[in-house]
């Protein structure tokens, strides 16, 4: 008999107390409870922790500063078969971990899931614009440095054993790459990664008003080319169609 799945929540946060207890209390809603959720405090210097832990959260600090660190030490905490993975200003769709725990049973195979997100503030019309430039060009044009779809930080979720297998390998000391194009160039093509577009997210629109746009175009270009020449694009194509095609024989 089949032992029940496990899902732990990881949150990065810093100084997001207010977003983070908002964020908190949509995972409170959801219709597949989390049996865990990890919060890590990246030397805060507001009452995030303090805030995290009142609603019923458990904190880890991490002292060195980044969301690479900070995530990889949340995945090593985690207990959960599956680790899910938000953001401190997201809220989740009230069925988000139950649409992973189903994604996952449907899809033995896959390593990781992940999905796109919608904007909760901002302009009501330039929504739709901003996830159109956003998201859109994220997905298109990083499957073209990748091979495969990449995951997204603010929704994503992956099971503890690929993590264990790749952890050693990330770039969590750099805190100028972006975590999640990374790890899904650590996974892929090796491991499977699927976009599940049930997976439901609201994410802010704080990107585009924080005056960092240059830092996360340079955090961009660093994460691709710091796997190169191994990885450089139509190498990851050949890997990638070699290991379906054995994969495909194995399960014949």
């Amino acid at each position: 008999m089949n032992q029940p799945t496990t899902i732990s929540v990881v949150i990065p946060a810093k100084d997001d107390a207010d977003l983070l207890e908002r964020c908190l209390l949509a995972l409170a809603r959801q219709t597949r409870p989390a049996d865990e959720i990890v919060v890590v405090d990246n030397a805060s210097t507001d009452d995030t922790a303090a805030r995290a832990r009142r609603l019923g959260a458990s904190v880890i600090s991490e002292t060195e500063i980044g969301i690479p660190a900070a995530a990889s030490a949340g995945y090593d905490r985690a207990t959960g078969d599956i680790i899910a993975r938000l953001d401190a200003d997201c809220i989740p769709a009230d069925d988000w971990l139950e649409n992973i725990e189903a994604g996952f049973a449907e899809s033995p195979e896959a390593a990781a899931l992940t999905n796109g997100a919608y904007f909760i503030d901002g302009p009501p019309w330039v929504r739709p614009f901003a996830n159109l430039i956003y998201l859109g060009a994220y997905f298109s044009i990083v499957f073209l440095a990748l091979g495969h779809p990449p995951l997204f930080g603010s929704n994503l979720a992956i099971r503890r054993s690929a993590w264990e297998a790749v952890r050693s390998d990330v770039h969590r000391g750099d805190a100028m790459v972006h975590d999640d194009l990374d790890l899904s160039f650590h996974l892929g093509p090796e491991f499977v990664i699927r976009r599940d577009r049930r997976l439901g997210m609201g994410i802010s629109m704080r990107p585009f008003f924080d005056g960092k746009g240059w830092v996360r175009l340079v955090r961009g270009v660093r994460s691709i080319v710091i796997h190169w020449p191994g990885e450089l694009p139509w190498s990851r194509f050949i890997r990638a169609r070699r290991v379906r095609a054995a994969q495909k024989v194995a399960s014949v």
